[in-house]
């Protein structure tokens, strides 16, 4: 066929090693699982993740002001009940907390053991309950090693395009207007399902953290109540990163049959947190 690769070529076969370099990767990486037993595609160490973590959150900290005082103290206050139910066997000694003077309602956690929450949440997170929903989601996204299946998962998106057309010969204008569909379609298909999947997942195992260390789950569902008031449109769940708030909800919900036993237990062994005194 006109435009082919002849596969008997020796630049075919120069073209074919990154693909046999590619699967290599997925067969070593292929006995990884997440916390939940999702199997996972992990191409990066630890080591790795730690640094652009570390990257990341130095540049947040240049683009941003670094908030502190009340604010400060209490988010802290409810970062440091959550990290102290991480197992050691995750290997971060230490969390840096670090509150941002920003009007969006987000935060986030990196790669070893950085927090950063915005101003922004702290108007929509009414109590220490509702900021520990938040903030433990984050932490999840850290244990679940999400980070690296995500910078995993599109610099494997990213070489199989670039394979895909030079094997079929796809140069040229018409060439690159075709892989700019084939990309859209592995950015819908692959990509952004892919990080679905993940914060749905930490939604979870960030529901059953703060149970762990003594804050309300019930709380989540009020949360993202929350988020939703204050979120406007949103877009069709299949072209969006995130699950919508109903499905989150919903979710959370079902998860509570064993979520708030462990709160009772919690509760009971004496993790009360009181965080709130420093609002």
């Amino acid at each position: 066929m006109p435009g082919l690769l002849d596969l008997s070529s020796p630049r075919a076969l120069r073209r074919l090693l990154p693909l046999a370099a590619l699967a290599a990767s997925i067969t070593l990486s292929a006995c990884a699982s997440s916390p939940l037993g999702r199997s996972q595609l992990t191409l990066y160490s630890d080591q790795e993740l730690e640094k652009m973590g570390e990257a990341s959150f130095s540049k947040y900290q240049q683009e941003l002001p670094v908030v502190e005082g009340r604010q400060d103290a209490y988010v802290s206050c409810v970062a440091d009940a959550l990290t102290a139910k991480v197992p050691a066997s995750y290997g971060i000694s230490g969390w840096q907390v670090k509150v941002f003077e920003d009007d969006s309602a987000n935060a986030f956690a990196l790669p070893g053991g950085y927090i950063g929450v915005n101003t922004g949440l702290l108007e929509v997170a009414e109590n220490q309950d509702q900021l520990a929903t938040v903030i433990g989601h984050e932490i999840a996204h850290v244990l679940a090693r999400h980070a690296n299946e995500r910078v995993s998962t599109q610099s494997l998106t990213s070489a199989g395009l670039s394979l895909t057309q030079a094997l079929a010969g796809l140069e040229g204008t018409g060439g690159d207007q075709l892989m700019g569909l084939l990309g859209m379609g592995a950015e819908y298909g692959v990509l952004k399902p892919f990080s679905r999947s993940h914060e749905s997942e930490a939604d979870l195992l960030g529901l059953d953290l703060m149970a762990e260390a003594g804050f309300n789950p019930r709380a989540s569902i009020k949360l993202w109540a929350n988020m939703n008031a204050a979120g406007g449109a949103q877009p069709p769940v299949w072209m969006s990163t995130h699950p919508s708030d109903e499905q989150r909800m919903a979710a959370l919900n079902e998860r509570l049959e064993t979520a708030l036993p462990t709160y009772q237990q919690a509760r009971a062994a004496g993790e009360k947190p009181n965080c709130d005194r420093l609002r």
